[in-house]
């Protein structure tokens, strides 16, 4: 099922979820929903927070050539173990702040451990794209957006056209 996407700003954007304490078929079957949404929109991530769910739980599937095969990743209470020194820049969105992109320096390589929607532990070291939306996402359950890396008058400025859209939509 397709879930609505909270547009920033919501102040549930900005909570710090809780940590999923056992996996239960609601929350597998949130997970799936998730996936769901995170692919209609189109998007690369999504976090439980930005459907009004405040547990700790992110979608994620960076791979977006043609013909390549798709891989979702569902992660419960993920978490950043390890990041390298180096870092990159990536022009970075999110489907809570639409048509909305600003560069990001993150780490270039991080290690995250994460219950998968079976409750076994994994562990897996990720780089590119990928290490770049599975910080991004996990920033969601702490209550940080992307925009929050950005200069004060940059994210004033996507805020106020964020608020705009918001308007435009509840007239519709």
């Amino acid at each position: 099922m397709i879930r609505p996407i909270l547009i920033h700003p919501d102040p549930r954007l900005k909570k710090v979820c809780a940590a999923v304490p056992d996996l239960s078929d609601d929350l597998r079957t949130l997970a799936d929903d998730m996936l769901e949404t995170m692919y209609d929109a189109p998007g690369v991530g999504l976090a439980a927070p930005q459907i009004g769910v405040l547990d700790r739980l992110i979608v994620l599937d960076c791979v977006k050539e043609q013909g390549e095969t798709p891989r979702p990743l569902i992660m419960f209470n993920p978490e950043v173990v390890a990041a390298s020194d180096q870092t990159s820049v990536y022009e970075e969105g999110c489907l809570s702040i639409p048509e909305q992109y600003a560069e990001v320096t993150r780490p270039a390589e991080v290690t995250v451990k994460w219950i998968d929607r079976n409750g076994k532990e994994q562990q897996e070291d990720f780089a590119g794209l990928w290490a770049t939306c599975v910080q991004h996402e996990i920033d969601h359950l702490n209550g940080k957006l992307f925009i929050d890396y950005l200069k004060p008058l940059k994210r004033q400025m996507i805020t106020r056209k964020m608020q705009k859209l918001k308007r435009e939509r509840a007239r519709t």
